[in-house]
């Protein structure tokens, strides 16, 4: 059999047509045609098949045993031709029954898990997220489709990928409540004396506190890095570390923990998240609604917003103004 051409499928919806109206007439009021381009079009069937397809039975005409036998399939692809260019039907969140993979540290389920599970629980109870780590390179992951969506603070990344600001977060520094030998001030030079706990989810070694004690002559001790925001903060409960991090986390699980939140003897620059994909999901209705849905819950849980954040994890620029001070009370935001 020879391959099949483009303008064969143009003559699919007609056979249908003459198998399953068994005459020439039927067929053209099936699908609109006028009787003699029917007949054109049937003799073109009949060459591309080498079959007669429709033959005379007295007064009427019947079906060739081929014909019958392609008379079902031949049925089955036009409806499902048919199905493919049919307006989608209007999308419900409740019969949205799909998993849907995203990348994010735990600081994003501190943040804002509970707030997603609930809309997803109330709107979409059959669809799915399963939360992967972060890894140095979320947009390759994106792109093979490993991963559906990826929060967190990106570098450059590549030209068709589609991102959204999620949220902005600020730095504090948190030490054991009990730890005397930090007051109510944590000054530089404690700050760079003590040992520290840094939090790498990607575990990735350096960071932006390094970088802007290095700008400045100085450089500080870490004793421990750990991939988890609620590990550092318990590490931190327990021994004489201090470990600077995400205030919305510092405050929603350090008075638990016995934690006293500080601010850090340095200016450090707020920063934002993203929420990121890949441009083939643009279009797709679940995909559209998984991100609605990690929105209003950034809008609910972390509505207020920060002055001139960083939205890259590029090295710092000394001279760009990160470590400017421009009224700690007017850059603070309220606390979660």
């Amino acid at each position: 059999m020879q391959d099949m051409e483009p303008s064969d499928l143009a003559l699919l919806a007609t056979l249908d047509a003459l198998l399953q109206e068994g005459s020439v007439t039927g067929a053209a009021r099936r699908v609109g045609l006028s009787t003699p381009a029917m007949s054109h079009a049937l003799a073109r069937v009949r060459e591309r098949l080498g079959d007669p397809v429709l033959v005379r039975a007295g007064r009427g005409m019947v079906l060739t045993p081929r014909a019958e036998a392609l008379k079902a399939r031949v049925h089955t692809v036009v409806a499902q031709a048919q199905q493919a260019l049919e307006p989608p039907r209007p999308f419900a969140p409740a019969e949205l029954d799909r998993t849907f993979v995203v990348s994010a540290s735990d600081y994003v389920l501190t943040v804002l898990g509970l707030v997603v599970d609930r809309l997803l629980g109330a709107e979409a109870p059959e669809a799915c997220v399963r939360f992967v780590p972060n890894l140095p390179d979320d947009a390759a992951q994106l792109r093979e489709g490993a991963s559906d969506l990826a929060v967190g603070i990106y570098g450059e990344l590549p030209p068709e990928m589609r991102h959204r600001q999620l949220l902005t977060d600020r730095f504090v520094c948190v030490v054991r409540g009990d730890l005397a030998s930090v007051g109510r001030r944590l000054s530089l030079e404690q700050f760079t004396r003590l040992a520290h706990v840094q939090v790498a989810p990607r575990g990735l070694p350096g960071g932006y506190v390094d970088d802007v004690l290095r700008a400045r002559g100085l450089s500080r001790r870490v004793a421990r890095a750990v991939p988890y925001f609620r590990t550092a903060l318990e590490l931190v409960a327990v021994t004489d570390y201090v470990l600077t991090i995400s205030e919305r986390v510092a405050v929603r699980l350090g008075p638990g923990l016995g934690l006293r939140v500080i601010e850090p003897p340095i200016e450090l620059r707020p920063y934002a998240l993203s929420l990121v994909w890949h441009p083939r999901f643009d279009g797709d209705a679940g995909h559209r609604y998984l991100r609605e849905v990690f929105t209003r819950a950034a809008k609910e849980a972390a509505a207020d917003r920060h002055d001139d954040p960083r939205t890259k994890l590029d090295r710092t620029d000394p001279t760009s103004g990160a470590h400017r001070r421009s009224g700690p009370r007017a850059r603070r935001a309220r606390r979660a």
